[in-house]
């Protein structure tokens, strides 16, 4: 194609939400106001935004950290003024929800790329379970109204409980709690160093479950 051609056919699109997608790996904000996104994700703006980095859950609700003795976390930043906001993060697919009032979904604070100010979020660590894997068991409870994007490696699998998932390749979860499961006849196939020994564990009957065709391991501190 000419370059006008490539031009006409990559500029943004025109729509009336917040949040849009402009291809499967690229969110664009229609910012009025604030939006909470991932440190890092934001490839470019227009118009007058400002920016505010969020690293720390101490004093409140400020930033998704894991334990602070392992160096591990996901910092957010504040974006805040009018303009278009452009978000993506490693080519992973972009994922958008829209939770109705005090609707939660409990995300993998790495799957997190942004979420208007109207979402309350809180961090929760799963102590009881804590230690076993280093996949995702630190995770982010989003609570509506409003609109929440995540991110998967590949396109997600929802899955209704009951069901085991590997801890690694558990983006997201809603209307269930997870536990733990150990799995030794995994552990004599395929030895005592993989984690896939150990999963997380979805019972009853409600909710739903979301996994990705990828292992995603978080960054040692």
């Amino acid at each position: 194609m000419n370059v006008d051609e490539f031009v006409t056919t990559n500029e943004p699109k025109a729509g009336g939400e917040t949040f849009q997608l402009e291809n499967g790996k690229l969110l664009d904000v229609d910012l009025d106001g604030t939006v909470i996104a991932k440190a890092g994700s934001m490839i470019a703006y227009d118009g007058d935004i400002s920016f505010q980095g969020k690293s720390s859950a101490e004093g409140g609700i400020t930033g998704f950290l894991k334990e602070k003795t392992t160096g591990e976390g996901t910092p957010v930043m504040e974006a805040s003024g009018r303009g278009h906001l452009y978000l993506a993060d490693q080519e992973k697919k972009i994922q958008l929800l829209e939770l109705d009032a005090d609707e939660e979904i409990s995300v993998n604070g790495n799957d997190v790329l942004a979420f208007e100010s109207s979402i309350d979020y809180e961090i929760r660590t799963m102590n009881s379970i804590a230690g076993f894997s280093a996949g995702g068991l630190t995770n982010v409870s989003l609570t509506g109204p409003g609109s929440v994007a995540i991110t998967t490696h590949g396109e997600p699998l929802v899955l209704r409980p009951p069901v085991r998932t590997d801890p690694a390749a558990t983006v997201a979860w809603s209307g269930t709690t997870p536990g733990s499961h150990t799995d030794n006849a995994l552990s004599n196939m395929i030895g005592q160093s993989s984690e896939e020994t150990y999963q997380l564990e979805f019972t009853g009957s409600e909710g739903f479950v979301v996994v990705q065709p990828y292992e995603e391991r978080q960054p040692q501190g």
